[in-house]
């Protein structure tokens, strides 16, 4: 237990050293840089012709050149084929890799709009999404991001090749398709909440905490604080709460869904999530496509942001931090049996 308390007291002074280090270093950035949210560009790719330049390289290995000059010229042919015929509908492809703050959001919510907005007629939209889950804020809002294309009229399936879970089950679900590879982990339809508390060890060097607060629970647990029974059953009250809402926002989309059985924080492989209708289909995000790809141009659409200085070095203090509490516990999960 003493092991325990040092190791607390170690990670509390390491955050506090980062913190009192960042400040000033902030302030610097901040006052050097140009007070402009970052700008970005929207990026295009098309896919199909990706594909088709590195089919025909493959190819082009067992050709004679008498073959291989046979080949461009069925090649230009094709092209000028295409170019008389109808074109129809294309496929757009979207990123999403997401992290404990969904912190992509933003440039999906410019990428939807870029689509939304242009009014161009697209067969499908496919959404390769990876994300082992987060925020309840950052995913609700990416979760409400799809949801405007949907309601524009627009075709959307989510393709998953690891993981979906938690908020990534939650965009996941919005979408009218879910394929997943076959060992894809899929669900962990629950909320959780872990805050290391730091109270005794405060105590113990004879540190007070004041925390005061306006409204009964304005603040029921803290790191700093001693935890009462009561801010204890309210906060694991506010954490069920969060859960009927997320069981009713799949059971909006996905109503065929046994809630019971799926909705208890429990992940399954792509293979089992298909049985118990997590998912719909079990294919690789790259085999879906290159089927898409037959019939239809396909094209990857990426909203790039620049990030000043500041940015930067903001976003790297944050992901430091971020990291040091998933170190602390993930030490606790790996212990735990011990």
């Amino acid at each position: 237990m003493e092991f325990l308390i040092d190791y607390g007291s170690f990670l509390l002074k390491t955050i506090t050293f980062i913190v009192i280090f960042s400040i000033p270093l902030m302030l610097f950035f901040s006052s050097r840089s140009k007070e402009t949210s970052p700008s970005g560009t929207l990026k295009i790719t098309n896919l199909s012709d990706k594909l088709d330049g590195m089919s025909s390289v493959i190819k082009s290995l067992t050709l004679s050149k008498a073959d291989k000059k046979k080949l461009m010229k069925e090649k230009k042919k094709s092209l000028k084929a295409k170019k008389n015929k109808s074109i129809p509908k294309p496929v757009y492809v979207l990123n999403f890799n997401g992290d404990i703050e969904a912190s992509r959001v933003e440039n999906l919510k410019e990428e939807i709009t870029a689509i939304i907005k242009s009014e161009t007629k697209c067969q499908e939209l496919v959404l390769r999404l990876e994300s082992p889950g987060g925020t309840v804020i950052g995913y609700g809002l990416c979760a409400a991001q799809l949801q405007r294309l949907r309601d524009a009229g627009i075709k959307v399936t989510a393709c998953v090749d690891k993981v979906a879970a938690s908020g990534g089950y939650m965009m996941a679900c919005v979408c009218n398709k879910i394929v997943s590879s076959p060992f894809a982990i899929i669900g962990s339809i629950g909320v959780v909440a872990a805050i290391p508390n730091f109270h005794k060890i405060l105590k113990k060097n004879n540190v007070d905490y004041e925390l005061h607060t306006a409204g009964e629970y304005k603040r029921t647990i803290t790191m700093f604080g001693e935890t009462t029974a009561a801010g204890r059953k309210k906060f694991k009250e506010h954490l069920e709460d969060i859960h009927v809402l997320f069981k009713d926002h799949i059971q909006k989309f996905r109503p065929s869904l046994n809630m019971k059985k799926v909705a208890t924080g429990e992940t399954w492989e792509g293979i089992k999530a298909l049985e118990v209708g997590l998912v719909d289909e079990i294919s690789t995000s790259d085999d879906y496509l290159l089927n898409l790809s037959k019939k239809h141009e396909i094209f990857e659409i990426s909203y790039i942001t620049k990030q000043n200085l500041q940015d930067r070095f903001s976003g790297f203090i944050s992901s430091t931090i971020s990291k040091l509490f998933v170190s602390f516990e993930s030490y606790f999960d790996k212990n735990k049996y011990r």
